[in-house]
């Protein structure tokens, strides 16, 4: 029988504490530099991230952004230049073999291709059974039945003895799936692992891949498809080796990956304690304010006869309406019971980044005057009560 997933043995690898007893990757400062003739060129620049147990994060970037080359410092694939990757707990590069890294990676991460790998002389539950093989799991006698049990998971079992030729392409990124589970990881890396299929068989693997991260599984999908970052619990957007802050790209989702990497490297943060008010009324308003974390209240008026217009939590902003229409605040804000984190972006630096991106202007546009319609109708409720 194969150990527990916690007895498991290191192979001399380093245990290391996570900075979150949940966290499942922790990154510090992951720098990858590539060589050539034509000299030096950083594609990862000091990149700091922490993925926790049970999330199913998909990451983003266009051509060239350096998602796959960090998505190879998770596998183990290739080296970072600096920084440090601890995966479970485990430092996988610093005093690390690579017989020992591969050994790790055999037992404790499922890789999931675009192009799904799978041998084409061996059936789908000889491939589901290679991987067991190799990271030496599971009794010999055993591994048959967990791959069909792998392959029943997925709803392989009538195709076990089918030769992948002999499956459509969604079955056999099914069968990869399976392959990629056998061995029972905590974590599960995948790249562009719908990019071959039709919508159908797509949305029969990222369904699966839901069902397994509330079972408890960490998943990791690279993706270029907009509309599969909506089923994950987390999104995070790298461009030009740097990740976007993920309040910047909840928040202003309609701006170019370039305007968001440039609010995410100018914008300035700042804490605000309980009820401290962050935006006095009747002032001018020079930023845009994103609630990074904890919550606010819009109020008109600060006397005995003041009103909540509105309460705004974490991945919101405010100050648009002001920073569109001019003017002074049309009210207060005020940080509600708990601390809040609030990111400043300059009034002009961000009237610039509107020029350039008009369809951020237009959703804007129509924010504001949804608010302003809608605090106005509560100001006239207010007073008829």
């Amino acid at each position: 029988m194969k150990a527990p997933l916690l007895s498991r043995p290191r192979d001399g690898l380093v245990t290391h504490e996570m900075s979150h007893p949940d966290a499942m990757i922790d990154m510090h400062g992951i720098v990858k530099t590539f060589k050539n003739s034509a000299g030096e060129f950083t594609v990862l620049k000091g990149i700091d991230l922490t993925i926790y147990k049970g999330e199913f994060v998909s990451i983003v970037g266009k051509s060239g952004s350096g998602k796959s080359t960090l998505l190879n410092m998770i596998t183990g694939i290739d080296h970072p230049t600096a920084g440090r990757m601890i995966i479970g707990g485990t430092d996988i590069y610093t005093g690390v073999t690579e017989s020992q890294r591969s050994r790790w990676r055999g037992r404790n991460l499922g890789i999931v291709f675009q192009f799904f790998q799978l041998l084409p002389m061996l059936t789908l539950a000889e491939n589901v059974m290679l991987s067991m093989d190799y990271a030496e799991l599971y009794d010999f006698d055993e591994r048959p039945r967990r791959a069909m049990q792998m392959l029943e998971m997925v709803g392989l079992e009538k195709f076990a003895n089918k030769l992948p030729v002999s499956v459509s392409t969604g079955q056999q990124q099914l069968a990869a799936i399976a392959r990629a589970l056998a061995c029972d990881p905590p974590l599960l890396v995948a790249d562009e692992p719908t990019g071959n299929l039709d919508s159908k068989s797509a949305n029969v693997i990222i369904d699966l891949f839901e069902e397994l991260s509330r079972s408890g599984k960490t998943i990791l999908m690279v993706t270029h498809d907009p509309s599969l970052t909506s089923r994950t619990t987390r999104n995070i957007i790298i461009s030009d080796g740097e990740l976007i802050d993920e309040t910047v790209s909840r928040a202003l989702p309609w701006l170019r990956h370039r305007h968001m990497l440039e609010i995410t490297k100018d914008a300035k943060r700042q804490m605000f304690q309980p009820n401290e008010i962050i935006l006095e009324c009747e002032k001018d308003v020079d930023s845009l304010y994103l609630i990074a974390d904890g919550s606010v209240d819009v109020i008109a008026g600060l006397d005995s006869q003041s009103r909540v217009l509105a309460h705004l939590k974490a991945n919101d902003f405010f100050g648009e309406i002001e920073l569109l229409n001019g003017g002074k605040s049309n009210a207060c804000v005020r940080a509600g019971a708990e601390p809040v984190e609030i990111l400043t972006y300059p009034r002009a630096e961000f009237l610039r980044i509107l020029n350039e991106s008009p369809v951020t202007a237009d959703a804007l546009r129509k924010i504001a005057d949804n608010r302003l319609e809608d605090w106005k109708r509560r100001n006239v409720e207010s007073e008829v009560s």
